[in-house]
């Protein structure tokens, strides 16, 4: 597959842009997952990604881009006690043309995994999955703000966020780490500082 500094511009089956926050009723979902958690590392990261999507404020698809199955069991597993009727609206399903690039990057990001839960194959998917938005990663995924998911990304997958030593825009940063290993190079400046876009890849992402 061919990899540019950006996403795929074929239209993605979710939304493309956030819906208009709702900050507070996403705390609330994000409070009772978290009363309920059964305690496992990163509950706390999946409750913010789960309240999120489940408020429709995420470019995440059905199942925030797991399998079904995947999916039932991660809520099985850290919020055993959580029950609601579904997402308001129901996401629809991510578009197939998309599956390999989520793939890709989701294979990316697992060989950079802490080894402390299993639940951080199941984060590298739901990130990869917000990768095929048109936002920033962060708001893609419906998170308050970049800190948190450069706190995910440091606590799930610690040698992938010291990699990133300048700091670059996540979104960007993991679409030029797949270019490096396929060796397809889309950016035609010699180097970031010499790119007349380098306010595109690490500039303030609020």
């Amino acid at each position: 597959m061919r990899y540019s500094a950006v996403p795929s511009t074929v239209t993605v089956s979710p939304p493309q842009s956030v819906a208009p926050a709702c900050p507070g009723q996403a705390e609330q979902v994000s409070e009772r997952l978290i009363a309920g958690a059964a305690g496992y590392p990163y509950d706390h990261h999946l409750a913010r990604l789960i309240a999120a999507w489940w408020q429709g404020q995420s470019v995440l698809p059905r199942a925030m881009g797991l399998g079904p199955d995947d999916f039932a069991h991660l809520i099985q597993r850290h919020f055993p006690g959580w029950e609601a009727s579904g997402p308001v609206p129901e996401p629809p399903a991510l578009d197939p043309l998309l599956a390999d690039e989520q793939g890709d990057v989701a294979d990316l990001i697992q060989r950079y995994r802490a080894g402390i839960d299993r639940s951080e194959f199941w984060l590298a998917q739901i990130v990869a999955a917000g990768c095929l938005g048109r936002d920033h990663l962060w708001q893609d995924l419906g998170l308050p703000a970049r800190s948190a998911l450069s706190q995910l990304l440091a606590d799930a997958f610690p040698t992938l966020v010291a990699h990133n030593e300048r700091d670059m825009k996540w979104k960007k940063f993991l679409y030029k780490q797949l270019c490096e290993e396929t060796g397809i190079y889309t950016c035609r400046a010699p180097s970031c500082d010499a790119c007349s876009d380098f306010a595109e890849c690490f500039g303030p992402e609020e």
